[in-house]
């Protein structure tokens, strides 16, 4: 199977990438805006056209696009995320490869959701800021291409490779900080929020299955239980050995320790202070359900901040 990957270099797609890479019936091609993609070519400025003669060229049965931004201005997201979307989506309309598109949308499409309820793929999806609004509008592209389509709108990834700006990456820098510098306490903010969190390399593992499956429209990919970035908190620090207090601040943002750095804001995805997926649709048309506990994908987390001692 040729497989056609976009955005190989960033956080999901580099741990795509090395599952796909691990299936020796799969011939994977990476095409992305970095110097280490197999091809060169920046979906939100490229031509259809030249993406198309691409396809042909190169004749994928399966285009997995993992492309996009989660941070910049609401310009640069809805051309970084949706019209980055609509030059694929052309480009594989016109093309003669017909090839299947697996798309990696997010839970921040559905905007905030009842405390306790899980969100299954039909519910109303009314985001809750810019980012949310590109991914939802790329979603809508894909579902309403008239291609062999699925979104797999991933909850709150986490484990190896996180992000330094995401919640749980900064929780892990504050972490290190607080060790380095002998703090007895760590002061923290936002923490109330209650998100599904699933590693990486689950998605990842999703998104394998999702291109060998027939199944399209929107799959959730999530493992069906929200945490508490609290308690999430509370086991990074155990995890860590960090023998100090947590004291969490209220208000919208809480200043750094050392005044080294911008202060550190509240979850910023959009999506009020609950979420959890409904997760049935992945195991019932992908035959997937999550494996990675959250206790080992923060004790991944903290091994990399840790390096950074």
């Amino acid at each position: 199977m040729r497989v056609l990957l976009l955005g190989a270099g960033g956080y999901l797609g580099r741990f795509v990438a090395d599952r796909l890479l691990a299936d020796p019936a799969v011939q994977l091609t990476a095409l992305g805006r970095g110097d280490d993609a197999d091809v060169r070519f920046d979906l939100s400025t490229g031509s259809p056209g030249a993406l198309t003669r691409f396809l042909d060229a190169v004749h994928p049965g399966v285009v997995v696009n993992c492309a996009g931004a989660i941070r910049g201005t609401a310009s640069e997201l809805t051309r970084h995320n949706t019209v980055a979307t609509a030059t694929l989506c052309e480009s594989l309309r016109r093309s003669g490869c017909r090839a299947r598109l697996v798309h990696l949308g997010c839970a921040a499409e559905y905007g905030p959701s009842a405390n306790g309820s899980s969100i299954a793929e039909d519910a109303v999806a009314r985001p809750g800021g810019p980012y949310g609004v590109s991914k939802l509008a790329a979603t809508e592209l894909v579902l309403g291409s008239g291609l062999d389509a699925i979104v797999l709108r991933v909850f709150s990834p986490t484990g190896p490779g996180t992000p330094a700006g995401s919640p749980l990456g900064r929780l892990a820098d504050s972490l290190r900080r607080a060790m380095q510098h002998g703090d007895s306490e760590l002061k923290l903010g936002g923490l109330a929020v209650q998100r599904d969190f699933v590693d990486v390399r689950d998605v990842a593992r999703a998104v394998h299955a999702a291109t060998l499956s027939a199944a399209q429209g929107v799959v959730n990919i999530g493992t069906g239980h929200a945490v508490r970035l609290r308690d999430a908190a509370s086991a990074l620090a155990r995890i860590s050995g960090y023998s100090g207090t947590l004291h969490e601040l209220e208000g919208p943002q809480v200043p750094r320790q050392h005044g080294d750095g911008p202060p550190l804001l509240p979850y910023p995805d959009g999506c009020g202070g609950w979420q959890q997926a409904d997760v049935r649709t992945a195991r019932d048309r992908l035959g997937w359900r999550a494996r990675i506990g959250l206790e080992e994908s923060l004790a991944d987390i903290w091994m990399e901040a840790a390096c950074r001692m």
